[in-house]
């Protein structure tokens, strides 16, 4: 077999010279996190276009990261998501060959490769039947080749997304469900799955695909953090352990933390945990929001019908039912009522809590919003409404638990 390094670059782009430099790259110390993954995914970039050019490829094709690699989001023992796309003109044997000359390296190197060869109708109809091909697909992003085609593809695939979202988007709130229910809680595990478990880089993956929707946004405060120290905890996790995995087991704990410079192991779960509790909290809010526009959209045709096709701007507002002072139940949530003064009332945060772990109902974010920003401090010592209203939220049982989550969100519970 003919020693690559001796290849030209015509001949060769130079898988040799290629895991050098990967492997180089990762034994850095000075550019963790963002800033590697970053760097690992523009030098793969550099060496595929470099297969796909050597194979010289008929015209009409393309090659495409999709998934995480499409986001740029390469650690160290990722697999390659990529697409070869073609028009359809290309001869079928033609695409075959460049097929075999750009994935056959990258076995060879030992890189899990996910991989499919494709027309945009081919694409298009295969996301239509598969979710997670349509999620990956969202990301896409051309590596060499006919970038209009690539470009036209995602402009489509986009398109179809967001026409699609009042069906899609119940079908991957199933799947995050479900996935839940086999992975757990994140932030509860003592060896958690960073990427399936809830509150997971899967659930941050699902937020951007509502958001690319245009349904509904998640909250961004934290997230996008959260979502890098996930990923960071990864990346160490594959340098530690030397292999593709995502569950942070016990006895890499230790190793990890290191990696990343932290104290030990407790400091690394409670980081972790903290992440966890920001992408699960944006979920439960975005999904609800989505529940939401969902429902009213289906309410519409019925809307329509009552007020005979015209605008129903004056159709009544939607019912507000009490539940406590200055708190109302509105589209099943505890929300705010009209006459709330929290600036004048420090007891409201915790009567709103109270009476929305009571009701078994989230506590709106836009009213936790509020109240952080304008509700005065309790006075030393509480006073006892305050004290029966904390005792009602601690005795409400689960439902209790999202409330003190939303309370936790937006500082109310460090500064109570």
């Amino acid at each position: 077999m003919t020693n690559p390094d001796t290849r030209t670059q015509t001949d060769d782009p130079g898988p040799g010279r290629y895991a050098a430099a990967r492997q180089l790259l990762l034994s850095e110390k000075e550019r963790p996190g963002p800033p590697r993954r970053a760097a690992l995914a523009r030098l793969t970039d550099d060496w595929l276009t470099g297969l796909f050019a050597a194979a010289a490829p008929p015209p009409g094709t393309a090659l495409v990261a999709v998934g995480g690699y499409g986001r740029g989001e390469l650690s160290p023992r990722s697999d390659l998501d990529l697409l070869l796309l073609h028009d359809g003109t290309a001869d079928k044997a033609a695409v075959a060959a460049l097929a075999d000359r750009v994935w056959y390296p990258v076995w060879d190197l030992g890189i899990a490769l996910d991989h499919s060869v494709r027309t945009p109708a081919e694409a298009r109809a295969t996301a239509a039947g598969d979710l997670k091909v349509h999620l990956g697909l969202l990301d896409a992003r051309p590596l060499a080749g006919d970038t209009a085609l690539v470009t036209a593809l995602r402009t489509t695939v986009l398109a179809d997304w967001r026409d699609q979202a009042t069906r899609r988007l119940p079908e991957l709130a199933t799947l995050c469900r479900e996935r839940a229910e086999r992975s757990g809680e994140l932030r509860f595990l003592l060896e958690p799955d960073l990427k399936e478990a809830r509150g997971g880089l899967r659930d941050a993956q699902a937020l951007r695909a509502v958001a690319a929707s245009w349904l509904a946004d998640a909250p961004r405060d934290g997230l996008d953090a959260a979502r890098r120290r996930l990923l960071d905890a990864r990346d160490a996790l594959h340098l530690a352990t030397g292999r593709a995995t995502d569950r942070l087991a016990l006895q890499e704990q230790d190793a990890v933390a290191r990696t990343l410079g932290l104290l030990d192991a407790d400091t690394l779960l409670r980081e972790v945990y903290e992440a966890a509790g920001t992408i699960a909290y944006a979920s439960d809010v975005t999904w609800r929001a989505v529940g939401r526009v969902l429902k009213a959209r289906t309410a519409r045709p019925r809307l329509r019908a009552v007020f005979g096709g015209r605008s129903t701007a004056g159709k009544p507002p939607a019912e507000r039912t009490p539940l406590a002072e200055g708190v109302v139940e509105m589209d099943g949530e505890a929300v705010l009522a009209r006459t709330a003064r929290p600036e004048r009332d420090p007891v409201l945060p915790l009567r709103a809590a109270a009476a929305a772990a009571q009701s078994g109902l989230p506590l709106s974010p836009h009213a936790v919003r509020h109240l952080a920003a304008t509700a005065g401090p309790l006075p030393v010592p509480w006073p006892a409404e305050a004290r029966e209203e904390l005792v009602t939220l601690l005795g409400a049982g689960p439902p209790a638990v999202p409330v003190w989550e939303a309370l936790e969100a937006e500082g109310l519970v460090t500064r109570l």
